[in-house]
Protein backbone atom coordinates (compact mmCIF):
# COMPACT_ATOMS: atom_id res chain seq x y z
CA UNK A 1 0.00 0.00 0.00
CA UNK A 2 1.22 3.53 -0.57
CA UNK A 3 3.51 4.53 2.44
CA UNK A 4 0.96 7.95 2.73
CA UNK A 5 -2.03 5.60 2.74
CA UNK A 6 -1.02 3.25 4.60
CA UNK A 7 -0.33 6.59 7.40
CA UNK A 8 -3.77 7.43 7.13
CA UNK A 9 -5.07 3.38 7.76
CA UNK A 10 -3.11 3.16 10.66
CA UNK A 11 -4.21 6.53 12.33
CA UNK A 12 -7.22 5.79 11.26
CA UNK A 13 -7.21 2.68 12.99
CA UNK A 14 -5.41 4.00 16.08
CA UNK A 15 -8.11 5.72 16.97
CA UNK A 16 -10.90 4.70 19.72
CA UNK A 17 -14.05 3.24 18.48
CA UNK A 18 -15.89 5.87 18.89
CA UNK A 19 -13.52 8.80 17.38
CA UNK A 20 -13.33 6.10 13.98
CA UNK A 21 -17.07 6.39 14.06
CA UNK A 22 -16.81 10.78 14.14
CA UNK A 23 -14.04 10.43 11.70
CA UNK A 24 -16.27 8.74 9.23
CA UNK A 25 -19.21 11.09 9.81
CA UNK A 26 -16.71 14.46 9.63
CA UNK A 27 -15.73 12.67 5.80
CA UNK A 28 -19.77 12.80 5.01
CA UNK A 29 -19.97 16.54 5.78
CA UNK A 30 -16.79 17.53 3.99
CA UNK A 31 -18.16 14.86 1.06
CA UNK A 32 -17.47 16.86 -2.35
CA UNK A 33 -20.49 17.85 -4.64
CA UNK A 34 -20.82 15.68 -7.82
CA UNK A 35 -20.01 18.04 -11.12
CA UNK A 36 -23.02 19.80 -12.88
CA UNK A 37 -21.70 17.41 -15.79
CA UNK A 38 -22.32 13.93 -13.70
CA UNK A 39 -25.54 14.95 -11.78
CA UNK A 40 -27.78 14.42 -15.29
CA UNK A 41 -25.94 11.08 -15.77
CA UNK A 42 -26.85 10.26 -11.96
CA UNK A 43 -30.89 11.17 -12.65
CA UNK A 44 -30.81 8.72 -15.31
CA UNK A 45 -29.26 6.04 -13.54
CA UNK A 46 -25.77 5.88 -14.65
CA UNK A 47 -22.87 4.84 -12.53
CA UNK A 48 -25.39 3.25 -10.00
CA UNK A 49 -22.89 0.96 -7.93
CA UNK A 50 -25.62 -1.75 -7.38
CA UNK A 51 -24.13 -3.79 -5.19
CA UNK A 52 -24.86 -1.46 -2.46
CA UNK A 53 -28.54 -0.80 -0.55
CA UNK A 54 -27.82 2.89 -0.29
CA UNK A 55 -28.39 4.59 -3.50
CA UNK A 56 -24.60 5.22 -4.32
CA UNK A 57 -23.14 6.59 -7.47
CA UNK A 58 -19.74 6.24 -8.93
CA UNK A 59 -17.48 7.40 -11.66
CA UNK A 60 -13.57 6.45 -12.13
CA UNK A 61 -11.31 6.93 -14.67
CA UNK A 62 -7.92 8.01 -14.87
CA UNK A 63 -7.14 11.19 -16.77
CA UNK A 64 -3.46 12.37 -17.62
CA UNK A 65 -2.12 9.35 -15.74
CA UNK A 66 -3.86 9.86 -12.31
CA UNK A 67 -7.10 8.57 -10.95
CA UNK A 68 -10.10 10.51 -10.82
CA UNK A 69 -13.40 9.70 -8.44
CA UNK A 70 -16.61 11.53 -8.36
CA UNK A 71 -19.55 10.04 -5.82
CA UNK A 72 -22.52 10.96 -4.94
CA UNK A 73 -24.15 9.45 -1.85
CA UNK A 74 -27.41 10.67 -0.22
CA UNK A 75 -26.71 12.84 3.06
CA UNK A 76 -29.06 9.97 4.54
CA UNK A 77 -26.20 7.67 4.67
CA UNK A 78 -23.84 9.10 6.67
CA UNK A 79 -21.41 6.28 6.98
CA UNK A 80 -21.67 5.30 3.02
CA UNK A 81 -21.09 9.06 2.44
CA UNK A 82 -18.36 9.54 5.00
CA UNK A 83 -16.80 6.17 3.41
CA UNK A 84 -16.44 6.66 0.16
CA UNK A 85 -15.81 10.29 0.91
CA UNK A 86 -12.23 8.88 2.72
CA UNK A 87 -11.47 7.02 -0.58
CA UNK A 88 -11.99 9.82 -2.57
CA UNK A 89 -10.00 12.02 -0.90
CA UNK A 90 -7.16 9.09 -0.20
CA UNK A 91 -7.48 8.21 -3.71
CA UNK A 92 -8.56 11.11 -6.31
CA UNK A 93 -5.35 12.26 -7.84
CA UNK A 94 -3.35 9.66 -6.93
CA UNK A 95 -1.33 7.04 -9.61
CA UNK A 96 -3.23 4.07 -10.26
CA UNK A 97 -0.90 1.85 -8.78
CA UNK A 98 -1.38 3.64 -5.63
CA UNK A 99 -5.30 2.10 -6.45
CA UNK A 100 -3.87 -0.98 -8.04
CA UNK A 101 -2.08 -2.06 -4.36
CA UNK A 102 -5.21 -1.46 -2.14
CA UNK A 103 -5.49 -4.53 -0.05
CA UNK A 104 -8.72 -6.06 0.45
CA UNK A 105 -9.11 -5.99 3.98
CA UNK A 106 -8.66 -2.05 4.04
CA UNK A 107 -11.77 -1.78 5.95
CA UNK A 108 -10.43 -4.55 8.47
CA UNK A 109 -6.73 -2.25 8.45
CA UNK A 110 -8.93 0.83 9.27
CA UNK A 111 -10.91 -0.64 12.16
CA UNK A 112 -14.74 -0.37 10.14
CA UNK A 113 -15.92 -3.71 10.80
CA UNK A 114 -15.46 -3.02 14.43
CA UNK A 115 -17.74 0.31 14.40
CA UNK A 116 -19.92 -0.46 11.50
CA UNK A 117 -21.07 -4.19 11.99
CA UNK A 118 -19.58 -6.90 9.29
CA UNK A 119 -23.04 -6.85 6.88
CA UNK A 120 -22.53 -2.64 6.33
CA UNK A 121 -18.55 -3.50 6.06
CA UNK A 122 -19.33 -5.94 3.02
CA UNK A 123 -21.17 -3.27 1.50
CA UNK A 124 -18.19 -1.04 1.46
CA UNK A 125 -15.69 -3.57 0.34
CA UNK A 126 -17.90 -3.68 -2.63
CA UNK A 127 -17.46 -0.23 -3.65
CA UNK A 128 -14.03 -0.61 -3.29
CA UNK A 129 -13.38 -3.14 -5.65
CA UNK A 130 -15.85 -1.35 -8.29
CA UNK A 131 -12.99 1.46 -7.46
CA UNK A 132 -10.20 -1.30 -8.17
CA UNK A 133 -11.77 -2.70 -11.13
CA UNK A 134 -12.87 0.40 -12.55
CA UNK A 135 -9.30 2.17 -12.37
CA UNK A 136 -7.58 -1.49 -14.08
CA UNK A 137 -10.35 -1.24 -16.64
CA UNK A 138 -9.24 2.66 -17.53
CA UNK A 139 -5.72 1.92 -17.15
CA UNK A 140 -5.88 -1.30 -19.72
CA UNK A 141 -7.74 0.77 -22.70
CA UNK A 142 -5.54 3.54 -22.48
CA UNK A 143 -2.65 1.22 -22.72
CA UNK A 144 -4.53 -0.32 -25.71
CA UNK A 145 -5.19 2.60 -27.52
Amino acid sequence: MDAALEKKVQRFHALSRELRLQQILSHAKRFPDLPAELVAARDRGLGRVEECQTPLYLWVGVDDGRVRIHADAPRDAPTVRGFVGFLVEALDGSDPAVVADLPEDLMDRMGLAEVLGVVRTRGLGAILRRIRRDVARAVEEKTAT
